[in-house]
């Protein structure tokens, strides 16, 4: 495969958590396009397993899409942030729950045909619960839901968050290939 060489780059927009990109590039065949990239610092996402066998999700307006979604917890790493670090700083904000055991299942990036943003995947067990805060513009509810409903809320679409998705079917392949 190809790798596109770039000729240009001019910033549209530079904002706290994301900027956007226009790149000229030049193809393998010789042709020119341009792309559009919007760069993002990274993120995590936790797959928060209590001592029950529930995932703790939050439910968050998102204006983005005007719909309250059911989501893992998640957020942007701060500069220079450890992965591992943003996941357990993450969790206690939007939840409350302190994370015992931290385990990195992986990650992915998040729409490679515009975006640079690669989300970092953490298993978190062991968990104590206590009192979220989170950011000051945030308004979060906190849900604990049965592992084992996660299917079927997955088949009726009713987590429709992309990141929420790949984490939870990690999460359970991975507690199908553990029993």
């Amino acid at each position: 495969m190809a790798l596109e060489s770039t000729i240009s780059s001019q910033y549209i927009y530079q904002g706290r958590i994301l900027s956007l990109r226009l790149d000229t590039v030049q193809l393998s065949n010789g042709l020119t396009s341009q792309r559009e990239i919007v760069e993002h610092g990274g993120a995590v996402v936790v797959a928060p397993i209590d001592g029950d066998g529930n995932v703790i999700m939050v439910r968050q307006y998102r204006k983005a899409v005007e719909k309250v979604l059911l989501e893992l917890p998640a957020g942007g790493l701060n500069a220079g942030e450890d992965p591992q670090v943003a996941a357990a700083r993450e969790l206690k904000e939007e939840t409350g729950y302190t994370v015992g055991t931290l385990r990195r299942l992986g990650g992915f990036y998040l729409a490679p045909g515009y975006s640079s943003e690669y989300i970092h995947l953490f298993l978190a067990t062991d968990l104590t619960k206590g009192q979220a805060h989170p950011e000051e513009d945030e308004e979060l509810e906190v849900i604990s839901i049965p592992l084992s409903t996660i299917p079927g809320l997955l088949a009726a679409a009713d987590i429709e968050d992309a990141k929420s998705i790949a984490g939870l079917l990690q999460v359970m392949a991975l507690s199908r290939s553990d029993s």
